[in-house]
C-alpha cells in the first residue's frame, strides 16, 4: 500500500471539505487513517483460499457449522462499515475437515477489502467449495451498514441477511433448513 499517497488524500478530503489539515486536531488523522487503511484492506493483497491449508481426517463426514462469527469490512461503494456475523456451514468430502479457526480467518480475509455483501457471501462459500472440494457449502450472513444508517436513506437498525448455497444444499432443502435453524438457534 501506498501509505504516503493515502495520507496526501486524506490531507485533500479534509481541506476539500473545509478543515485544516493543520490544526491540532487533526495534524496526525492522515497518519492514523493511513495506518486504518493498512489493516483493514489487508484482505486485497491475500487469497482467501489459503487460510484453508490446515487439514484433518475425521471418522465421520458430517455438517461442520462454525456460527456468528463477527467481521467487519468496508462498503466498496461509500468506503463506510459494514459489520455483522458470518455463520459458515460444510460438508466435508471423504471425512477431510479444516481446523474451525481457520474458517473464521477466511472471513476476515474477505471481509477485509473494499466489498460488498453479495460478492463477500459468495466469495467465502466459493473457497470452501472449491479448495475443500466440500460435498456442500452454505454461508449466512447478517449485517449492518453504516451506508444505509448514518446517510441516505438513514435507516438504523436494519439487517442485510445474504445466502450462498453450494452442493447438497443447493438441492437437499431439508439440510437447507437444518442450517437455517442453526443460524436462528437462541440459547
Amino acid at each position: 500500500m501506498d501509505i504516503a499517497k493515502i495520507e496526501e488524500a486524506v490531507r485533500m478530503i479534509l481541506t476539500a471539505v473545509g478543515e485544516d489539515p493543520n490544526r491540532e486536531g487533526l495534524l496526525d488523522t492522515p497518519s492514523r487513517v493511513a495506518r486504518m487503511y493498512q489493516e483493514i484492506f489487508s484482505g486485497l493483497h491475500s487469497d482467501p483460499k489459503e487460510e484453508l491449508s490446515a487439514r484433518f481426517n475425521v471418522e465421520h463426514g458430517e455438517m461442520v457449522f462454525v456460527r456468528e462469527i463477527p467481521f467487519y469490512s468496508m462498503c466498496e461503494h461509500h468506503l463506510l462499515p459494514f459489520y455483522g456475523h458470518a455463520h459458515v456451514a460444510y460438508l466435508p468430502h471423504n471425512n477431510v475437515v479444516t481446523g474451525l479457526s481457520k474458517l473464521a480467518r477466511l472471513v476476515d480475509t474477505v471481509a477485509k477489502r473494499p466489498q460488498v455483501q453479495e460478492r463477500m457471501t459468495n466469495q467465502i462459500a466459493d473457497a470452501l467449495a472449491e479448495e475443500l472440494e466440500a460435498e456442500g457449502v452454505m454461508v449466512v450472513i447478517d449485517a449492518e451498514h453504516l451506508c444505509m444508517n448514518m446517510r441516505g436513506i438513514k435507516k438504523p437498525g436494519s439487517k442485510t441477511m445474504t445466502l450462498a448455497v453450494r452442493g447438497r444444499y443447493e438441492s437437499d432443502l431439508y439440510m437447507r433448513e437444518e442450517v437455517l435453524q442453526l443460524v436462528r438457534y437462541q440459547r
